[in-house]
This record gives structure tokens, C-alpha cells and sequence, in this order.
């Protein structure tokens, strides 16, 4: 074989054990680094097929780390430790039955047919039912954050949260903020409401709520139980607050908007005002007209507990509201008219 021969038998060697090579290559050869990288880019769904590919890449996308950032791009706003809470009361109490398994893959059933071609999950189905392809399927930690993304996301998941002017802004609870158990309309991008009973009154049901109406409790405070408020001696005319608000002692407590007021002896005049030395805090509720009962109230600051009768209700506990997002969220609420 003359030598011209020999090397391009050579170099034809050479690009096909080069084409071997990079055939043989897959995702897994990638740097754990490189590859953590991409993983973090992907969506939810794209994460979750990832995790269908092979038990390594499985251990990767179940990962914590990776669900608890989505967890928080989507959920943060209205899931809080309270939530959380009751998540893992939920995950204890399935596991006890034995049933935690059935209902998360029938949770995770409705949720791929929610994003996913027909052919796909058909495809998902043969799949689980041949024993050899079973080993590969993706596994869901009962207690993970990817678990509880999928119970949150298909609406199998009922959690604690607090709507703002709750029963579709009904003029009694304008500017108020009221406990209910939230559960996801996948279908709608909305929330149903269910508010606890109170006194003869049922189970108020609520539905279609945006997420702008929705958020995770700011005080871990049962809405039966009186808040201890910390914040009396900081409270100065002009502040923000959220107080404690309820009809009778039959009602849960709301939490309600208002503004700390001046005294009746102060004429406002900032370079003179005395207000945040006085004993008592005047807490004022501007949306109502200035001869409305509700307008305004006053609180002891030093020995504050529940104080109201039955004709104007009961005021509970005090939170200062410091977070500008906060207060203009409250202010995107308005009523478009003064209430009486």
C-alpha cells in the first residue's frame, strides 16, 4: 500500500473513532457545574422530563435547590411558614394512611395532562406499565419541594393564606385582609376561597380570585387568636398599620388598613406635635366619610388588649406596616367612593 494510501486510510480512521466519540457523548459527560447551570435555566415542566431520562439525572432534578427557586419565582408571595406548616402536616398525615403515593401520582397525572400532548402521556402510561422502563420513571420525594410545586400547581393542595376585600369586594370588607384556605385553578389562574364559619354562618366559598388579591400571612397569628402587638411605642401620626378587626366574639379577626391619626389637641403642626408621647393612639380609616362610627378609634398604647362592644365590634392587635409594597398594594385597593 503506497503511502498516499496509507494515510488517508488513516485519517479516514481517525474521523470515524472522532464520530464514535462524539456519538458516545451525552449530558452526563457534561461538569457538574456546567450541567447544575442548564438545569437551573429549564422551567418546571422541562425539569420534571428531565427527571423521566435516567436515574442520575432524576437525583439532580428532584433536588431541593433547584424546586425551591421556582417555588419562590411562583408561589412566594402568597405560600409563607404557615403554609409550609400545614404542607408538612399534610405529607405526615398521607404517609400514615399509606395512600401518599397513590394520590401524588394521580396528582402528577392531571398535572402533565395539563401541559403535555395526549400522545406524550400516552406514551407516559405504556411506559409505567412495562416492569423493565418502571426503574427509570421519576420518583417523587413525598416531602420535597418538587412535590409540593405539583400539589400546589394542579390544585390538589388546600393552603392557608389571607385575601385582600374578601367575597369579591363587598362594600363590609373594603380595605381588609381576611384568612382562608386558597386552593389553584390550573384552568384559570385564579383561586378558590373557602373562609372559616363563624357564629350560624357556613363556610363562605369564594372563586376566581386573582393573585393580586392573595397573600401569605405577615404574623403567625391564628385569626381566632388576639395579636401581641410590638410595635405601640414606635407608632408616631402618619404610620401605616394594620389592626385586628372583628363584628362579634363569634368572627374570626380580619386584619384592616389605617393611618395613625393626630389627638383632638394637636393641630398637626409637626415642629410642635406631642402624639407619640401620649398614652393614647389614634388609629383613623379613611375610607369612610368623617361622620362614619368606623372613621376613626383610639387605642391604649401602654396596656393594649381587645377593647370594642358589640355595636362597633371588636379592635384587636397592632402591626406596623413598614414595607413600601406593602402599603401601596393597600392604596391599589381604594374604594373608588367614601364609604359611610
Amino acid at each position: 500500500m503506497s503511502f498516499v494510501k496509507r494515510s488517508f486510510v488513516s485519517k479516514v480512521e481517525n474521523v470515524e473513532e472522532e464520530d464514535t466519540a462524539s456519538q458516545d457523548l451525552s449530558v452526563l459527560d457534561l461538569p457538574d457545574l456546567v450541567l447544575e447551570c442548564i438545569l437551573e435555566k429549564l422551567p418546571p415542566d422541562s425539569l420534571y422530563q428531565m427527571a423521566g431520562v435516567c436515574g442520575s439525572l432524576r437525583e439532580k432534578c428532584v433536588s431541593d435547590h433547584l424546586w425551591e427557586r421556582h417555588m419562590k419565582q411562583k408561589w412566594g408571595r402568597v405560600i409563607g411558614p404557615v403554609a409550609y406548616r400545614e404542607w408538612k402536616w399534610h405529607v405526615a398525615s398521607k404517609r400514615s394512611f399509606g395512600s401518599l403515593r397513590h394520590g401524588k401520582q394521580r396528582s402528577l397525572i392531571k398535572f402533565m395532562s395539563l401541559r403535555w400532548p395526549f400522545s406524550w402521556m400516552r406514551m407516559m402510561v405504556d411506559a409505567a406499565n412495562n416492569s423493565s422502563i418502571k426503574k427509570q420513571s421519576s420518583y417523587l420525594p413525598p416531602d420535597s419541594f418538587m412535590t409540593w410545586y405539583l400539589a400546589l400547581e394542579n390544585g390538589n393542595f388546600w393552603f392557608p393564606a389571607q385575601v385582600y376585600n374578601r367575597e369579591n369586594g363587598h362594600v363590609g370588607f373594603m380595605l381588609s385582609c381576611y384568612d382562608a384556605e386558597l386552593c389553584y385553578d390550573p384552568h384559570t389562574d385564579t383561586f378558590q376561597a373557602r373562609y372559616p364559619p363563624h357564629g350560624r354562618r357556613a363556610v363562605a366559598v369564594e372563586h376566581g380570585i386573582q393573585w393580586d388579591r392573595l397573600r401569605a400571612p405577615p404574623v403567625d397569628t391564628s385569626p381566632h387568636d388576639l395579636h401581641i402587638s410590638e410595635c405601640l411605642h414606635d407608632l408616631h401620626p402618619g404610620d401605616h398599620i394594620e389592626i385586628q378587626w372583628r363584628r362579634n366574639k363569634d368572627f374570626p379577626y380580619g386584619w384592616w388598613y389605617g393611618i395613625v391619626g393626630h389627638l383632638e389637641s394637636c393641630d398637626g403642626n409637626a415642629n410642635y406635635c406631642r402624639c407619640h408621647k401620649s398614652d393614647t393612639v389614634v388609629l383613623e380609616f379613611n375610607q369612610y366619610t368623617t361622620d362614619s362610627r368606623w372613621r376613626k378609634t383610639t387605642i391604649c398604647r401602654k396596656d393594649h388588649r381587645e377593647e370594642g362592644n358589640e355595636a362597633d365590634g371588636f379592635y384587636g392587635g397592632v402591626r406596623k406596616i413598614k414595607s413600601e409594597r406593602e402599603i401601596s398594594i393597600w392604596k391599589s385597593l381604594w374604594p373608588s367612593e367614601i364609604l359611610d
